[in-house]
């Protein structure tokens, strides 16, 4: 029986010691960076989901994705033809690019303007 005792100690003592350096594992290896998905050498704001996309003469009408160019208010429109939050073309095998065109922009330089 002292045996088994011996080895049910020794077992419990190493379930603790793995246990503590768990817990202070934040402490001695700190966790990385957290990364921005919208971050980009563009400031961007995407728009999530997709939504039908109208130009500006009425001319075009296509689903897609609404990208604002946070640099001077620019709103671009990036068609996908479907549902789905990317271009997607199935008689090709290569992966379609899709083309903005411009929606309209918003000023947003009035949001720095004193209320009146």
């Amino acid at each position: 029986m002292a045996k088994s005792d011996a080895v049910l100690k020794w077992l419990l003592a190493l379930t603790l010691l793995v246990l503590i350096a768990d817990l202070t594992k934040p402490f001695w290896n700190p966790a990385p960076p957290v990364v921005q998905a919208q971050s980009s050498s563009y400031p961007v704001y995407i728009e999530p989901g997709v939504t039908m996309l109208r130009s500006p003469d009425g001319r075009r009408q296509v689903l897609g994705k609404v990208v604002i160019d946070l640099r001077n208010g620019d709103v671009w429109g990036f068609p996908t033809t479907v549902q789905q939050p990317f271009p997607i073309d199935v008689t090709q095998q290569k992966p379609p690019t899709s083309t903005p065109f411009r929606l309209g922009r918003f000023d947003l330089s009035a949001i720095e303007q004193p209320a009146r």
